[in-house]
């Protein structure tokens, strides 16, 4: 299985993704589905699509640590207004938690393989706080 890991640009929490992903510009209808799902731009196509659509994820990275992923539902090409190409990622409305790991700064997205991936997480609540996550996380804990 692959998955691929993209970061997260102008949000701090999980709960900040969640709610921007809830907005109608981040949702998209996608044939084989009733309702619109989440959707993700990125300009490069993955030339390994079909290992991503069988049980992959998109891994997150919030404020330097991969945080959460969503299932990946479809992945297509779409021509923008000003006649670029552009790849539209659809996501699986369920985010889930994994263990927080440190991840450097890079651009577009990477691959990341199912035994490089960090383990989901069960569900903290809304109350916990991402800074003391992201702070055990870094020590190791």
């Amino acid at each position: 299985m692959l998955h691929l890991v993209k970061l997260v640009v102008g949000v701090s929490s999980i709960e900040e993704l969640v709610a921007r992903q809830a907005q109608q510009d981040n949702t998209r209808l996608c044939a084989g589905f009733d309702d619109p799902l989440p959707v993700v731009h990125t300009r490069h196509y993955p030339r390994q699509r079909e290992a991503l659509l069988k049980g992959g994820s998109l891994y997150r990275v919030i404020k330097g640590m991969i945080v959460c992923r969503q299932a990946l539902e479809a992945i297509e090409k779409e021509v923008r207004p000003d006649g670029h190409e552009e790849t539209i990622l659809f996501l699986s409305p369920i985010l889930i938690r994994v263990e927080a790991r440190p991840m450097r700064p890079f651009q577009g997205w990477r691959y990341l393989s199912a035994t490089d991936a960090p383990a989901d997480q069960e569900p903290v609540s809304v109350d916990s706080s991402q800074s003391l996550l992201q702070d055990l996380a870094k020590l190791g804990l």
